[in-house]
């Protein structure tokens, strides 16, 4: 039989793909769950059950929890990274680190194909597809979902056929949780003016009174809590349980998509929100204005090409390289409050800050100049604007 490799949620698109390309394909179908965050050992044994009991000849579950910290979200720490100022890319980073870790377990594997569930209107298929086609170009892939443009009434229809029956009724809200965030999807998604209502995200407001909370970084790494030392990974777990408790960090992200049209979703991400908004202060003060605007730039281009799934393109690590030299200095504390629904910034302490008293106080008083240094230097700083108004008024 041919083996192939599978992309496996156990959700509808996934459970089709699995009945219908061992009975109807004839293939010896692997299903393979990539678990980057979210995922409990319980739920992981319920998604092997179901995989096997839809005619899956193998499952396994890939922990790639440390592994998407060390390729991505480090760098997206590192960069600022929010797309349109907004989304923390929750998804389409975890998409290019699952793509990834298939594509490798299919070739240990020796399959001769690899699958996923994604349709055509979607941005997974380009950036499952072009994984799979640089990393193993040797294998076919196989998309039953796209390649029939099945409805999923078709597909519930079909597995009702073969006396498969899970309970396939849709949720009325989509939810997909990973380490760096929460999507959410509902039919308020698909319109441009609804928002998404309280009950739509999972994690409901249970703390009411302000919390003060000190986040530690080192060379632009979480490193500890209230001086509590910890891995990146554990650190991003324990903000993501303690800022969902206060409803922290929810909004709706409105983007390009890589096939050009428009779309909208609606995110829980607390964790990713209150690192990258305490790391970016941190760096307000710790890094001189063109090293942020150098890193504002990078920042976002790195962003857009990882959402765009050419993580894999030679460019993304030379951004790599330089988003880490600039995390030289990016070490101290950042003191934050948790409020319902928001957080605040309070001050950061650092012995790399800028902030330095010893040349004076801003609007308030210099130390390293005298007056007249002052005005020779706007005098200068004015040559230009002088130059061009003469110029423009000599040819009036």
């Amino acid at each position: 039989m041919k083996k192939l490799v599978l992309a496996y949620s156990g959700g509808l698109d996934t459970s089709y793909c699995t009945k219908y390309l061992s009975k109807e394909m004839g293939f010896e179908v692997h299903a393979v769950s990539v678990n980057t965050g979210g995922f409990s050992q319980v739920e992981i044994a319920e998604t092997e059950k179901k995989a096997l009991v839809l005619g899956a000849k193998s499952f396994a579950s890939l922990n790639a929890v440390q592994t998407y910290y060390d390729t991505v979200i480090r760098y997206l720490i590192f960069g600022n990274v929010l797309r349109n100022n907004t989304y923390p890319l929750s998804v389409s980073a975890e998409r290019i680190v699952q793509a990834m870790e298939i594509a490798k377990y299919a070739k240990q594997l020796g399959a001769t194909h690899i699958g996923h569930g994604s349709t055509g209107a979607g941005n997974d298929q380009v950036r499952f597809d072009s994984i799979f086609q640089i990393l193993a170009p040797e294998l076919e892939i196989v998309t039953p979902i796209r390649d029939h443009k099945l409805s999923r009434e078709e597909e519930i229809a079909y597995l009702k056929n073969e006396g498969i029956d899970m309970n396939w009724e849709k949720a009325k809200y989509s939810i997909n949780k990973g380490l760096w965030g929460t999507s959410v999807g509902g039919d308020e998604t698909l319109t441009s003016h609804l928002p998404l209502p309280e009950e739509a995200y999972p994690s409901q407001l249970q703390e009411t009174e302000p919390q003060h909370i000190k986040l530690s970084f080192d060379r632009g790494e979480p490193v500890a809590i209230n001086d509590k030392a910890d891995r990146a990974v554990a650190i991003i777990e324990k903000l993501d349980e303690l800022g969902s408790r206060y409803a922290i960090g929810r909004d709706i992200h409105v983007g390009d998509t890589i096939i050009g049209i428009k779309g909208r979703v609606g995110f829980e991400a607390p964790a990713s929100l209150i690192i990258i908004k305490a790391h970016h202060l941190l760096e307000k003060h710790t890094l001189s204005k063109w090293q942020q605007y150098q890193k504002e730039q990078l920042g976002n281009f790195y962003g857009m090409l990882l959402h765009e799934g050419n993580y894999l393109d030679e460019v993304m690590r030379n951004i790599e390289a330089f988003l880490t030299d600039t995390q030289r200095k990016v070490s101290g504390e950042v003191y934050i409050t948790l409020h319902p629904y928001r957080f605040t910034l309070d001050g950061i302490k650092s012995p790399y800050d800028l902030m330095n008293r010893g040349f004076g106080s801003y609007g308030e008083m210099n130390k390293g100049w005298t007056a007249v240094d002052a005005k020779g230097f706007i005098k200068i700083l004015s040559n230009p604007g002088k130059i061009a108004n003469q110029t423009e008024q000599n040819h009036d």
